[in-house]
């Protein structure tokens, strides 16, 4: 007997809705994370960027002793602004380094690119102890000065997305947020580690001690850590989620026409294939991916912009416009650094339970509600107002601080999560984060007023505020374009067993809607449920 045209239209959509179900995960698709590994991935990349902001630490502290060496012909207040121009000037080549190292890391690695980043900021910062002054050779001084910065910018357009995309994808997800703190536990502690460094040479060595040789020495540090930073590197494996995305483009390259006499030659085909479609992926990427690149770029701003306020302007801020001493001054901001690294693990952990978007709310609800009061604490005599101004800061620094590593690589899929990171992380920091040191000095130094540095922090908090609102929650999610991770076979298996029962309850709610619309809503108004 024929169906009738409903009956048959019925079927059609039935198997329609049945295809396109969310299918039940295999064992297959779940990774259990090794914990050795997990923890050398978060030391070795954690490492790196101590690294890095051990840099910015010494920099940040030695910027008026830096300006008496390099540019000794300006008034004091140009001195600043040329150092913090000089400081500036490695921004502007960090989304160059991260065009190069981002899609370099989707197509050759991860850890590759990482252990090439680290040998060339250990090299250029370590180089900067070696330079001679303005007295010795004039205005080639700064010029040096300037290309081991423009070296030191352009490696580290790689660092921060290689090192946020390589722990993330190695990270169960739901312990993602508090072992994504680590990463950024190593910043403070490398940059309280570059601080206090020089705020203990200052203190024996005195101001004059510093110009005449006192500030090579926390340079010269550099080699040695870069060395320890350079080992951990070389011993890590490539992340669960790129190797499977390798996999992935093999079997798609053997289906395309790869015969076995060419099974030799997949590696080179592939890495060929992925340099050819390079300006497919950026094109990608701002095509399919503008929104996400929007969000990254409002949040990477929020944390920057606090970030180096504090970390770099701050200590700048408070001596050469307040008056302050110089020691003082310096272990307020270090004591600040120390409060951050103690508390942001912890904050990392609670954005695995809270979710990242209530950690990004609230912090920039605080920034706008909170930035006068604190540069206001900061402008008083003494160290007690001083102190509570700068923990405030700090507070709220860790606010973003201890979510970022997390939210950001979640917004982009594997395939461009490197380069598509890089690159909206480094524009934004290079526009907005980098340069928020020259900006507001040169600001305050021709306008006089001191509460600038309160507007620019409140102009921030707005924009990540905006920015939070249309991000999308990733807390205990798996990454985009990858399979759920867990750190043990019994989460894999009860994780497989509740995709399985989630399957087949859609399936048969899917049966009911077209086979029993009156059931479904019968049980609707009776307050029947259909659950096992």
């Amino acid at each position: 007997m024929a169906q009738s045209p409903d009956r048959s239209l019925n079927d059609r959509l039935l198997r329609s809705l049945l295809r396109r179900r969310k299918q039940a995960l295999t064992e297959a698709d779940v990774t259990v994370t090794d914990k050795a590994e997990v923890h050398r991935a978060v030391s070795a990349a954690a490492l790196g960027n101590m690294m890095e902001w051990f840099d910015f630490g010494v920099y940040a502290y030695l910027a008026s002793t830096l300006g008496k060496v390099f540019f000794p012909s300006s008034s004091p207040g140009a001195q600043v602004v040329s150092t913090f121009a000089t400081f500036a000037a490695a921004f502007f080549v960090r989304p160059l380094g991260g065009l190069v190292f981002g899609p370099l890391g989707d197509r050759i690695g991860r850890k590759r690119v990482l252990a090439i980043t680290m040998i060339m900021m250990a090299i250029s910062t370590f180089a900067v102890g070696f330079l001679p002054g303005f007295s010795a050779i004039g205005f080639a001084a700064p010029i040096l000065l300037l290309i081991c910065r423009l070296v030191q910018g352009f490696s580290t357009g790689g660092e921060y997305a290689g090192a946020t995309t390589y722990i993330a994808e190695y990270a169960p997800d739901k312990r993602r947020g508090f072992l994504g703190s680590w990463l950024d536990f190593g910043t403070f502690v490398g940059y309280a580690f570059g601080s206090g460094i020089v705020t203990l040479l200052t203190a024996v060595l005195g101001s004059q001690g510093m110009v005449d040789w006192g500030w090579r020495v926390p340079f010269f540090v550099a080699g040695p850590l870069g060395l320890v930073g350079l080992y951990m590197r070389l011993r890590l494996e490539e992340t669960p989620a790129f190797l499977r995305e390798q996999e992935a483009d093999a079997a798609e390259a053997q289906e395309s026409g790869y015969g076995a006499a060419e099974a030799a030659r997949a590696d080179d085909e592939l890495a060929s294939g992925a340099r050819q479609s390079g300006k497919g992926r950026l094109k990608e990427i701002f095509t399919r991916h503008w929104e996400a690149v929007l969000i990254c770029m409002g949040l990477v701003l929020l944390y920057n912009v606090t970030n180096y306020m504090v970390t770099s302007y701050l200590p700048t801020f408070m001596t050469e416009t307040l008056h302050q001493g110089d020691v003082t001054a310096q272990l307020l901001i270090l004591g600040t650094m120390v409060v951050v690294a103690l508390t942001i693990t912890t904050v990392g952990r609670s954005s695995d339970r809270w979710g990242r978007r209530p950690m990004f709310m609230a912090g920039s609800i605080a920034m706008v509600v909170l930035a006068i009061p604190a540069i206001l604490l900061i402008r008083q005599g003494g160290i007690l107002m001083p102190a509570f101004g700068c923990l405030i800061l700090g507070l709220l620094l860790v606010c973003f601080a201890g979510t970022s590593a997390s939210t950001l690589p979640a917004l982009f899929p594997t395939r461009i999560r490197y380069g598509a990171l890089s690159i909206a992380f480094n524009v934004s920091v290079s526009l907005f984060g980098g340069t928020t040191p020259l900006i507001a000095s040169a600001i305050v130094e021709s306008t006089g007023d001191k509460m600038v540095p309160a507007y620019y922090l409140m102009i921030a908090g707005l924009i990540g505020l905006i920015s939070t609102f249309f991000l999308h929650e990733t807390a205990g999610k798996p990454l985009r374009g990858s399979g759920p991770m867990v750190e043990t076979e019994e989460q894999a298996r009860s994780l497989v067993a509740r995709s399985r029962t989630e399957a087949s309850r859609q399936a048969r709610d899917v049966w009911m809607r077209v086979r029993h619309p009156g059931h479904q809503h019968m049980n609707s108004e009776g307050g029947g449920s259909d659950e096992e």
